[in-house]
């Protein structure tokens, strides 16, 4: 761990920033984590009994859900049941001393529990309000239900993902319009809390879902522009670059590989394919011609791989400098070499025991990001109203009153 003067811990950059968090699912929970790996404090506030309803997704994590584990380590856990008069007082204490508030509540429900920007602000100037939800404040789609797969729909994503005719269609393997508003709020927050230094005053970040995988579509947008056709689904391979894409080799493997040059090209007509004649073949001679023609171009290449393991097509292309990939599975990823030999794991304690979780992908030398347990359910509940003054006897009287 580097270390300041003294051998203490190396300062994180959030460390004293305090941030409550009203959050279900992924986007919120994605965003708040990313900030406590930075060293903010984060209190994860959940619905008493059950929770973040993300705790039970699934148990696949040795009786915990994966996604909980995955947007949740190093948070604190307290449990308020904010219909009840009591928890919206603790909450409002809370508040009192935090700098950032996110949520990401039905639409409208923060509003009508009295948490707009405008109404915080005038008791918590400097409080920053993060609100995420699925469509944004205004327009039609205001109060419409948004998950991740829907807004994957509604943002044009499926309509170029998977392989051709509508049965073909496929969602991404990952919550990626979640993921793209966590982002957003994450960065959006970082923004806020540069911008409160310049003004001394808190201000209020709107994230929509749409808006934010709507960002990440630029490329196909942009392709079908004034109504032109857009990207044909292509599968795993490149639309419009090629060969672009997954091949077998004769084992039963699949390499995974990618030209973006005529360089490129020649050289795997030469080394790989070892057939060099096949580079200056009018039917291939551009990028725009290997496209139209890639059915012809595929069968070429897969018949010149089945001849080999898919070890010695990656030495081929090792040989000839043209990128590729092996396709690995979970299982693949978690034996990555690469993430190994760069010491990406981690050990987090979790209510399952230790589980291993890798560190932030933006990694600074002059820190070690913050790397602490996932929290069981209001596991932190006591401890929390302590600090707020309650003593053990008044916590008791809230727990059977059902307000922790």
């Amino acid at each position: 761990m580097n270390t300041a003067a003294g051998n203490t811990p190396a300062p994180r950059p959030l460390d004293g920033i305090t941030v409550i968090s009203l959050e279900h699912a992924i986007a919120a929970p994605f965003c708040t984590r990313q900030l406590a790996d930075l060293g903010a404090r984060v209190v994860k506030i959940e619905r008493p009994g059950s929770g973040d309803f993300a705790r039970g997704y699934d148990e696949r994590v040795r009786g915990l859900a994966s996604h909980f584990v995955w947007t949740n380590r190093s948070k604190e856990s307290l449990t308020l049941d904010l219909k009840q008069d009591a928890a919206d007082d603790i909450l409002q204490q809370l508040l009192g001393e935090a700098d950032v508030l996110v949520q990401n509540l039905a639409p409208g429900a923060a509003a009508r529990m009295g948490l707009s920007f405008e109404a915080l602000h005038e008791r918590f100037p400097r409080l920053i309000v993060c609100d995420i939800s699925g469509y944004g404040e205004g327009g039609p789609y205001e109060k419409k239900k948004a998950y991740d797969l829907l807004i994957q729909s509604e943002g044009g994503f499926l309509s170029v993902t998977g392989g051709p005719g509508e049965e073909a269609l496929a969602k991404a393997g990952c919550s990626i319009a979640d993921i793209s508003a966590g982002m957003y709020a994450y960065s959006g927050i970082l923004s806020a809390l540069l911008l409160r230094e310049k003004t001394g005053e808190g201000s209020r970040i709107g994230v929509s879902m749409l808006e934010s995988l709507v960002e990440w579509m630029g490329y196909p947008m942009y392709y079908a522009f004034d109504g032109a056709a857009p990207p044909p689904r292509a599968g795993a391979a490149h639309s419009t670059i090629y060969p672009y894409g997954p091949f077998p080799a004769g084992d039963g493997g699949t390499v995974m590989l990618g030209l973006q040059n005529e360089r490129e090209w020649a050289a795997f007509c030469d080394k790989v394919l070892l057939t060099p004649e096949l580079a200056v073949d009018e039917r291939f001679s551009a990028n725009f011609k290997r496209s139209a023609n890639r059915e012809v171009l595929r069968q070429i290449i897969v018949d010149s791989f089945a001849r080999l393991s898919s070890e010695q097509v990656i030495a081929r292309l090792e040989e000839a400098q043209i990128a590729n990939a092996r396709v690995n599975d979970m299982q693949g990823v978690w034996d990555h070499p690469q993430l190994k030999a760069r010491d990406g794991w981690r050990e987090v304690e979790s209510p399952a025991g230790k589980l291993p979780a890798l560190l932030p992908p933006a990694r600074n030398a002059a820190f070690e990001p913050r790397m602490d347990a996932v929290p069981g359910l209001g596991e932190h509940t006591g401890a929390i109203l302590g600090e707020l003054g309650f003593s053990a006897e008044a916590v008791e009287r809230l727990r059977v009153d059902g307000v922790v």
